[in-house]
């Protein structure tokens, strides 16, 4: 499905969520878990724990969106979660230094083989940028690790909400100084591209069917009429003509 030629005349800023979309978090987590519990002779279901980490993510993120606490930058509620990761799996073998360091994995994480190619291809006609819950260090360090050609960084930190609270997405256009019309979330996630439509943003589908390991059963396809479905980057950045 491709975006009608007038609405791409509006376009000026295509944004991506990141986890899941633009990087493959389970395989990166999982390899520093699995390397660090190495270093002190264990060895566990690494995907197990690199899937409970993520598990923990959102009833974070739920704490700062119903009040509960102020908003903090998403390193600070990785690290609680971590904490509690290792309490639950009776891991108690990580100093301090490794727990910061192992903490920051979420720093390096690889990108998907098509994010790359697709990015520098868009950045040639758009602004590219994140509209992630990341923060700014976060989301910079991954860009430089994976060679990521970002133009902006936008999203929780900026805005002071975390997705889908709809001040994610209006206080990252008006960030940019554009209208929510102007902008287009890409994501692989169903519910992120309902909020940001909700939000007055295009938006485009682009499936990652192997973000949750081979069994995943959920955002394998678009269950709605987005502005653009593509395969991958590559195509994304055809159909937008670039």
């Amino acid at each position: 499905m491709t975006i009608a030629p007038s609405s791409i005349s509006e376009l000026r800023a295509v944004l991506f969520d990141v986890f899941g979309t633009v990087v493959d978090w389970r395989t990166s987590i999982a390899r520093e878990v699995g390397e660090s519990l190495a270093r002190h002779g264990l060895s566990m279901d690494n995907e197990a724990l690199a899937d409970r980490w993520r598990a923990l993510y959102q009833p974070a993120m739920e704490r700062v969106r119903s009040g509960a606490i102020a908003f903090v930058p998403l390193d600070v509620l990785h690290r609680e979660n971590l904490d509690q990761l290792l309490k639950e799996f009776s891991i108690d073998c990580l100093s301090e230094e490794e727990k910061v360091d192992l903490n920051l994995a979420w720093h390096r994480l690889d990108p998907w083989p098509d994010s790359p190619d697709g990015l520098s291809r868009l950045k040639t006609r758009y602004t590219i940028g994140t509209l992630s819950n990341g923060n700014i260090d976060l989301i910079r360090d991954m860009a430089q690790h994976g060679g990521l050609p970002w133009d902006a960084i936008v999203g929780a930190e900026v805005a002071g909400a975390y997705k889908p609270q709809p001040q994610a997405y209006l206080g990252s256009a008006k960030a940019l100084s554009l209208e929510p019309e102007q902008c287009m979330l890409v994501a692989a996630h169903n519910d992120d591209l309902r909020a940001a439509a909700a939000c007055g943003f295009k938006t485009a589908f682009v499936a990652r069917p192997f973000e949750h390991g081979p069994d995943q059963s959920k955002d394998l396809i678009a269950e709605e009429a987005f502005d653009v479905i593509a395969r991958d980057f590559v195509d994304l950045a055809s159909q937008l003509g670039c």
